[in-house]
């Protein structure tokens, strides 16, 4: 994926992936970027870990298991963020 395309798609590959793989839903993500995952119950520990190996296989990114945190993984902006950092495309 090239960084312009990053740029504008990172959100919404994020939302896909939630919606299709975590939410099993067809009708696409139903929350606001900034909503908590974990608080909203709309993720579990194990809808992490599935979030961590899609980042690093869509994106290319390494996570190492210390960044595996609310602050880079709860919600679809914070992932963004850290995606971008970890690429550095921010």
């Amino acid at each position: 994926m090239s960084n312009t395309t990053d740029n504008q798609q990172v959100e919404k590959l994020i939302r896909d992936f939630i919606a299709v793989n975590l939410l099993y839903s067809t009708d696409g993500f139903p929350h606001k970027d900034d909503t908590s995952l974990l608080k909203e119950g709309i993720i579990d520990s194990l809808g992490v870990v599935e979030l961590m190996e899609f980042a690093q296989k869509e994106f290319g990114v390494k996570v190492e298991p210390l960044e595996v945190t609310p602050d880079n993984f709860d919600s679809v902006t914070k992932l963004g963020v850290f995606i971008r950092r970890k690429r550095g495309t921010l």
